[in-house]
């Protein structure tokens, strides 16, 4: 995974539900992220610091 690729949460974490899908803003290790999170409208729910072990890849950028 890596910057600007799409991915979805496999668990809830921090308060953004499972299956919510987000974009990797920034990567900070190879196994931690920064990740804008969004609803079913593309509107901004939040913007998460987000360990590798809750993301799956959606598609690459």
């Amino acid at each position: 995974m890596k910057e600007f690729d799409t991915v979805i949460l496999k668990e809830s974490y921090e308060g953004v539900p499972e299956g919510t899908q987000g974009t990797i803003i920034q990567e900070y290790q190879p196994s931690l992220f920064e990740v804008e999170f969004f609803d079913n409208d593309h509107n901004m729910i939040d913007t998460v610091t987000t360990p590798i072990m809750v993301l799956d890849l959606v598609s690459e950028f």
